[in-house]
């Protein structure tokens, strides 16, 4: 546990630095060669560095211990940081798609080889952040670093379609094909929707999550399989599992004969206990309630 999250932690930290270095690349590109599809990025990028801040303060907050404010750990301060950066990924989408709109109606700018090699650049560089960073995010069970990498994933569409459109216009230019210059704004319009389908997941799943959402139907089967393994249970009352970031905590009733001694009761339990725990390494509690069941 403790090496992983040392692994998540790691991962943030390269998106941070990365995402900084990025964004003074292309907005000095952007800037020097009066390319707007590099300073949209270049600002798009800016507000990678605050989802980035807010993922890796989470990710510390998250691995905190069980305290007596917070009885059930801290793992959904990660939960809460994947929201922002939906939300931003949401506003970043807006901007880029406004103002990919805005271009088709002014007058094109000419671009430069230069600016398509800082798009480029960015295009395998965040393409490799996000393989490095989604392997340790789900290696992790780690909301928080999945989430940076699902934003490495939507700066991947924006420099994509920077170096589409960016390349477009050089070679448009070259040949003298003065609609080749719309390809820029055109290609930011899918971009901006590809990120909004892409944030509007991410928020839907935080969501799910901070309003108690059960497990997946899938966990929730093997969990009331693993309990019917168990000798003398005689009747599943309710199972819940609830997310809380990186782990999961279950809530269990189960109907056991109402002769039973209390010993009895307890060794059940352990039991039960045991099966979901090892069974799934997410889970990091099991609490029992034993209901007495009587033959009719």
């Amino acid at each position: 546990m403790a090496e992983t999250h040392k692994q998540s932690l790691t991962a943030i930290w390269i998106s941070l630095v990365s995402n900084v270095l990025l964004t003074l690349i292309k907005l000095a590109a952007g800037l020097l060669f009066a390319s707007p599809v590099l300073l949209a990025d270049g600002v798009h990028n800016a507000g990678d560095i605050i989802a980035t801040v807010a993922a890796l303060t989470s990710s510390m907050v998250s691995k905190k211990p069980a305290d007596e404010d917070h009885p059930y750990g801290h793992g959904k301060a990660e939960v809460v940081a994947s929201a922002l950066v939906a939300v931003i990924l949401i506003l970043a989408a807006f901007w880029i798609g406004a103002q990919s709109v805005g271009a088709l109606f002014k007058e094109p700018e000419s671009e430069s080889l230069i600016a398509l090699g800082a798009a480029f650049l960015s295009l395998v560089w965040k393409q490799a952040l996000y393989v490095y960073t989604v392997r340790i995010g789900r290696d992790a069970n780690s909301k928080s670093v999945l989430a940076t990498a699902y934003d490495h994933l939507a700066d991947v569409y924006a420099s994509l379609a920077a170096v589409l459109g960016i390349g477009l216009a050089v070679v448009g230019d070259h040949y003298g094909w003065e609609w080749a210059a719309y390809g820029d704004p055109i290609a930011g319009i899918v971009v901006s929707l590809l990120v909004l389908r892409l944030a509007v997941g991410m928020g839907r799943e935080a969501v799910d999550i901070l309003m108690e959402k059960n497990a997946s139907t899938e966990k929730m089967e093997r969990y009331q399989a693993l309990i019917q393994e168990v000798g003398h249970i005689k009747r599943i009352d309710r199972v819940r599992a609830r997310e809380h970031g990186h782990y999961i905590t279950v809530d269990v009733r189960v109907g056991v004969p109402g002769n039973f001694s209390i010993q009895q009761g307890h060794d059940i339990s352990r039991e039960i206990k045991a099966r979901i725990m090892e069974s799934d390494p997410d889970v990091v509690e099991v609490l029992v309630h034993l209901n007495p069941w009587y033959e009719d």
